[in-house]
């Protein structure tokens, strides 16, 4: 019995079925948690609704979830008791990339972490993508990919992998292969021509004018912004800079020094990385590629504190961490 039929054996008779998005979920995640609710509405789960916590902010994301026209419902409206099963995608403990403490029933995931507790789990370390699993469920069960999961699935594919070759494993092409006659090619171009809010662009301007290297190593700071996912993408931008291998790039999001990072040297694992500089004092973690680190703002000072001085402690902490775990020169106390 393949994973794809011992998850239609577990849901049989279900009645209702949450799947919960991680927080500010990403293509992989939205692609995957619709992929599920197609397979539990095909196996005969009448009620299934789809939860994210913490924001959309990134420009690609939004419109992802406009022109595929996806209801997705703030974990702030979910009760685990109106539901009898409870799924995790692209995540897979409680309260680590969820604002939720809920057990999950269900985790489909492709992160290295600990095994999670579940009736039904599927963990797959050597997979690039959430996505691909559920691709593999839709094909070994035999059901119709419409153009709306088809379009999704190709463009999570190649936002979380084949588009920066980011270890894409066979098994991402493959996946690929096989939703691609299904997709709206031309809805994935306008997509990828999603505009850039103004707050994205001034954040990314701002990571590009106080970038420090040493190295092969870029750190910068954002600033303060409304757009979380502006560091992720300053984080891709910079990396393209000539002789830089691996980038952090930080910010001031609401109550938190958010931070993204990024890697192509085979030497850095940019989770273990993030771990070993900032784990101590919030959360920190994520692939050998990308990574991510969240540290509470009231650890440097009030956040109501002046932004110039409170923006230049921060900056001053958070670099002299980062690159002691790289064992790279400091920046000046």
């Amino acid at each position: 019995m393949t994973r794809a039929q011992e998850l239609i054996e577990y849901i049989a008779g279900v009645e209702s079925l949450a799947i919960v998005c991680h927080d500010n979920p990403d293509p992989d995640c939205i692609a995957s948690a619709l992929a599920l609710s197609v397979i539990a509405g095909e196996s005969g789960v009448e009620d299934v609704e789809l939860f994210y916590g913490g924001e959309i902010s990134h420009q690609q994301n939004r419109a992802f979830i406009n022109l595929l026209h996806l209801n997705l419902e703030h974990t702030k409206t979910f009760d685990p008791d109106e539901f009898d099963r409870v799924a995790f995608v692209d995540h897979a403990t409680p309260a680590g990339h969820t604002e939720l403490d809920v057990i999950p029933d269900i985790v489909i995931d492709h992160h290295s972490t600990e095994t999670p507790t579940g009736e039904f789990v599927d963990l797959r370390k050597d997979y690039g993508a959430t996505t691909t699993i559920l691709v593999e469920y839709l094909r070994e069960l035999d059901i119709e990919v419409n153009v709306q999961l088809g379009s999704a699935l190709l463009f999570a594919l190649h936002r979380e992998r084949i588009d920066f070759i980011r270890e894409p494993t066979p098994h991402e092409y493959a996946a690929a292969l096989y939703v691609c006659r299904h997709a709206d090619l031309e809805l994935l171009e306008e997509l990828y021509g999603a505009a850039f809010s103004p707050a994205t662009v001034d954040a990314i301007g701002e990571a590009i004018r106080n970038r420090v290297q040493r190295g092969a190593t870029l750190a910068t700071s954002a600033g303060r912004t409304s757009e979380r996912d502006a560091l992720s993408q300053a984080a891709d931008y910079l990396l393209n800079v000539e002789g830089v291998n691996t980038v952090l790039v930080f910010g001031i999001v609401n109550g938190s020094v958010e931070m993204s990072a990024r890697s192509i040297d085979p030497r850095v694992h940019a989770g273990d990385l993030l771990r070993e500089a900032f784990s101590d004092v919030g959360s920190a973690g994520g692939h050998a590629d990308m990574a991510g680190a969240q540290i509470p703002l009231g650890l440097f000072a009030d956040a109501d504190a002046d932004d110039d001085e409170l923006g230049e402690f921060a900056s001053r902490r958070v670099l002299n961490r980062f690159f002691d775990a790289l064992h790279l020169e400091r920046n000046g106390e």
